[in-house]
């Protein structure tokens, strides 16, 4: 059956007469490679005929279809979209089948590949990305986090000509940072913004740059280290967080064994969705961390509860699947690993399903940290445990030793001795 034909007549009417139509066989093909939904396939390629009724309105030939002109469509014409049902309205469905859309469009050679610095500006990035890696060991996800703010600042004041930072004026950073923050003002895109750019004018001071100038335009928003005490769980908390992956639930296993890595071991949400089959030892009980922030190999003692639910999920779970990693995905496409974002978003609706209103991840491993304290454990066994780079790290759970605090306490001024 062709995919065309599933949908409401006007929506037939909008996909057959727009330059989309001849490729909506491979469309579903994808999906279905996929093994997606057929009522998710449905309503992707729904969701395909608005966005062609958009280009036929705006003679966007196909071959200049990129993600500027899904952007267009998606903030632009989908914030006084007036189109007559049975349009599909759904955003996150309209940007999940446009990004198919054009990754089906790109293997068949339809469209460009998307486009990324040529030039003076990649070769920059290159060698930048070369000092992170290896002078200072930072991560993938870093290195691309930073380098995706640094693309835009030397787009914004060297596109097209040689990259001379002797050329940027601390205006250019002050207009270059107001620019970013009118996009999304949030006090972490500040922050990330502003590490980035310290980071980089430190990196060309090391090239020989002036950059002094332009580091005391950069101002971090006002932020107290160790200010507030870690958001930890407390022990009923706990007991019903485990006890909250009923089988009611989808995929109870894995979220109960997701839970169970980060509460008992520590581990960070990238590490959880980095784990993969090949580093769990079950005659040994270890597991060995590749993948770590600090970049380093770890190998961790597999505690029992914790490898009896990974051991559960992976027989009695875990679907059918090419993937090595321990934790994949429980729909389409299934043959992926589990996102760090999945993970988190596991976490997340277990608070919300106990009452708790925070909703982060990381407070799983705050709350393995305040465990090992009431135990008794010294701070440098917490930063092992944790594995920190640095026992100042380690320092904000100090503050909750009380039975430590309290015996270098100094008496109030005044008060009975």
């Amino acid at each position: 059956m062709k995919p065309i034909t599933t949908l409401h007549p006007t929506s037939q009417a909008w996909l057959s007469n727009s330059v989309l139509a001849p490729h909506m066989d491979a469309f579903a093909a994808h999906l279905e490679n996929g093994r997606y939904a057929a009522t998710t396939t449905k309503r992707y390629i729904a969701g395909i005929a608005h966005f062609a009724r958009w280009m036929t309105q705006s003679c966007l030939p196909l071959q200049m279809l990129d993600e500027h002109g899904v952007d267009q469509f998606l903030s632009h014409h989908m914030a006084r979209c007036d189109c007559p049902p049975p349009a599909l309205l759904n955003l996150p469905d309209l940007r999940a089948a446009l990004h198919h859309l054009l990754n089906v469009l790109r293997n068949e050679g339809i469209i460009s590949e998307r486009s990324s610095p040529t030039g003076h500006i990649a070769d920059e990035l290159h060698r930048y990305d070369e000092h992170m890696l290896k002078a200072r060991g930072l991560s993938s996800g870093t290195r691309h986090g930073q380098l995706h703010v640094i693309e835009k600042l030397l787009l914004y004041k060297f596109a097209n000509r040689p990259v001379v930072i002797g050329e940027l004026c601390p205006d250019d950073v002050r207009h270059f940072i107001s620019s970013q923050l009118q996009l999304k003002n949030t006090a972490s895109n500040a922050s990330t913004l502003t590490s980035a750019l310290r980071a980089y004018l430190r990196y060309r001071a090391t090239c020989g740059d002036q950059v002094h100038g332009l580091l005391g335009v950069i101002l971090s928003p006002a932020h107290w280290g160790h200010a507030s005490l870690p958001r930890a769980l407390k022990p009923i908390e706990v007991e019903r967080l485990l006890a909250s992956f009923t089988p009611s639930l989808s995929s109870h296993r894995r979220g109960y064994a997701i839970v169970r890595c980060a509460l008992d071991m520590g581990l960070r949400s990238s590490e959880i969705a980095n784990l993969q089959l090949a580093d769990i030892d079950w005659d040994a009980g270890t597991i060995t961390l590749k993948r770590t922030k600090s970049l380093r190999q770890d190998i961790l003692p597999l505690p029992e509860l914790t490898g009896q639910a990974l051991a559960e999920y992976v027989k009695q779970e875990r679907p059918m699947t090419t993937s090595t990693a321990v934790f994949v995905r429980c729909r389409a496409r299934r043959d992926l690993p589990l996102g760090v974002n999945t993970v988190r978003y596991v976490i997340r609706d277990a608070y919300q399903r106990i009452g708790l209103t925070h909703g982060r991840s990381h407070a799983l491993r705050h709350t393995l940290a305040c465990q090992l304290i009431d135990h008794g454990s010294s701070l440098k066994e917490v930063a092992d445990v944790l594995r920190h780079r640095s026992l100042n790290t380690s320092l904000i759970y100090a503050k909750l030793d009380a039975t430590r605090l309290g015996a270098v306490a100094l008496p109030w001024p005044g008060s009975a001795k």
